[in-house]
């Protein structure tokens, strides 16, 4: 009789912890989510979807682009599983091996970037919005960007700790609420400081490509902004040669070379 009532009150417990977990969530925004051990919420899963689908971008093992830049092209390389890369220019070449960053000037020419900042930066621009279906993400709906009169919803993306080189840095991915189609990145910078930024910053996406089924894209415009709302067109950039591909690049590729630098 005594395990009865024990198994008795288990049960109520259980029910009770049931009915207070459904109660507790809010319908005007979305619960925040780790995706190493939840779904992914619907408002991201159709942006995802307007764009080929996380599941096709998941088999997708290289991505290679170029950027036409004042000194000549750029040309990035990543495997996308392990995130080595490879960024070649007529001035330097500059590479993550997964261990070490390297940098190996060319003709004399001398660095003078930032490339622990600019490591995996338009890589990680260009791969938008599956970029945003990497683990150790949490999602939250917010209010929605308006701009030219038209409302665009907010997915705010911020990051659990230790995650990345900068883990406080949130991006906020609007889209269209017709087609799904990411049109807006809203981004803060912390690289280097030990805390959140408040300074939103934006590039607006509307002129995508089809590559293997999935649509990323063919320029990204940056605009000026104000009051963390985004005014008038700054500069954009456009990617030639796109190669998404489900091979994985060789691993020669993101070898130090001898004369290269070591950045520390």
């Amino acid at each position: 009789m005594k395990k009865i009532l024990h198994l008795l009150l288990f049960a109520i417990l259980i029910a009770a912890c049931k009915d207070k977990s459904e109660a507790r969530t809010p319908e005007s925004k979305l619960e925040a989510k780790d995706i190493t051990t939840s779904i992914y919420p619907e408002s991201i899963t159709k942006v995802f979807d307007a764009h080929g689908g996380i599941d096709n971008w998941n088999k997708m093992q290289t991505l290679s682009f170029t950027m036409e830049k004042p000194s000549g092209k750029e040309v990035t390389t990543t495997d996308l599983k392990s995130r080595v890369e490879l960024i070649d220019t007529p001035a330097y070449t500059m590479g993550y091996d997964g261990n070490d960053l390297w940098v190996n000037e060319k003709d004399g020419n001398e660095y003078k970037g930032n490339a622990k900042f600019y490591k995996g930066l338009m890589m990680y621009f260009y791969a938008m919005p599956f970029i945003v279906g990497d683990d150790g993400i949490i999602y939250e709906e917010i209010e929605p960007l308006v701009f030219d009169g038209k409302n665009y919803p907010g997915i705010l993306i911020s990051y659990d700790a230790g995650i990345g080189a900068s883990p406080d840095d949130q991006y906020v991915v609007y889209y269209n609420t017709e087609s799904g189609q990411m049109e807006w990145l809203s981004y803060t910078v912390t690289f280097g400081k030990d805390e959140k930024s408040k300074n939103f910053r934006y590039i607006r996406y509307n002129d995508w490509q089809t590559i293997n089924g999935l649509v990323l894209p063919k320029s990204i415009s940056w605009y000026t902004y104000e009051n963390n709302v985004p005014t008038e067109l700054r500069n954009t950039v456009e990617f030639m040669d796109v190669l998404v591909s489900d091979k994985a690049p060789n691993d020669s590729l993101f070898v130090k070379p001898e004369t290269a630098k070591l950045i520390k």
